[in-house]
């Protein structure tokens, strides 16, 4: 949490010397110079940097993320955003991981053959495509693609869900699929095409080792040594690296809030900025930055409990 700490710091600074939350108000020849005073000091802007950040310190000691400055609760605000945005995280890294899962295992099964090679060429260009450019082709080459052939919408390309949605729970989570269809897809594809290729190599590392040469002298099929022996032992490195990459997966869905127009965590933080809200920055980075601390914690005991090596702390 040292981090999560330095972290806050840093960003309050930043974001409280990058504007003023009162100047449209100073742009109204309609208010006064004392009500702009008076709602300077509602915001405590008349106050030294340092003190404001004790301030919000404080705030969140007792469950208090503050106000954003249109005056709405945060801690209620980020609660509504974070469920929206969890629903394309999940989803994406959930789809991400098993396209990786088969990708890698199918090209260390078959390597520098051509399906390996194809797959090589796959990944390189989903990861170097930036993942706005992607959505948007999945919106414009896709979506209209099919809701044309189909004669009615099938894959939405705008929300997170339909405005005053209402009916029963299929209906429901039908809406909800349809519109995140589109976005984790486009999430899944990056990560899948970078985890792939990480999960392929410390496969085929594990089959150079001396006891699968052995194995396969003994005539154990491929497959078996394929999916047995070297996906088992590539699992807890990669389980690791899929832990570290979850602020990438953050960052990715930041971006893809604001191409799919999803009301989100992304779209939260990027109106927090524009506006110079300290409170609701904060607020996404005290999330954010909690998640990432807990995913790599997850990491390291999933890590212990997959490989025998690194349990309680002893390499062998």
């Amino acid at each position: 949490m040292v981090l999560v700490a330095l972290s806050s710091v840093v960003v309050f600074a930043l974001v409280a010397a990058a504007g003023d939350p009162t100047a449209s108000l100073r742009l109204d020849p309609d208010i006064s110079t004392a009500q702009l005073a008076s709602r300077r000091h509602e915001l405590h802007l008349d106050e030294p940097v340092a003190a404001r950040y004790i301030r919000w310190v404080a705030g969140v000691g007792r469950g208090d993320l503050g106000r954003s400055l249109d005056g709405r609760p945060v801690r209620a605000l980020l609660w509504a955003r974070l469920q929206v945005t969890l629903r394309m995280v999940v989803a994406g890294s959930l789809l991400g991981l098993a396209g990786a899962v088969l990708l890698g295992a199918w090209s260390a099964h078959r390597p520098y053959s051509w399906t390996d090679h194809g797959i090589a060429v796959m990944a390189l260009i989903v990861l170097s495509v930036p993942v706005f450019w992607l959505g948007a082709m999945l919106k414009w080459y896709v979506a209209f693609g099919v809701n044309r052939v189909a004669g009615h919408r099938i894959l939405a390309t705008l929300g997170e869900a339909d405005p005053n949605l209402a009916g029963g729970l299929l209906t429901r989570l039908g809406n909800y699929a349809s519109h995140l269809a589109l976005p984790t897809f486009a999430l899944a594809a990056v990560l899948a095409g970078a985890w792939s290729r990480y999960l392929r190599a410390s496969m085929l590392e594990v089959l150079g080792h001396d006891h699968i040469r052995a194995a396969r002298a003994r005539g154990v099929p491929e497959w078996r040594l394929t999916l047995g022996h070297a996906l088992g032992n590539a699992v807890g490195p990669f389980a690791t690296l899929v832990a570290v990459d979850f602020a990438q997966v953050l960052g990715g869905v930041v971006v893809l809030e604001r191409v799919f127009g999803w009301h989100g965590m992304g779209e939260l933080l990027i109106d927090g900025v524009m506006a110079s809200d300290v409170n609701v920055v904060l607020a996404w980075l005290l999330v954010t930055a909690s998640l990432v601390v807990m995913a790599n914690l997850l990491a390291d005991v999933l890590l212990a409990r997959l490989d025998p090596r690194v349990r309680l702390g002893r390499a062998v």
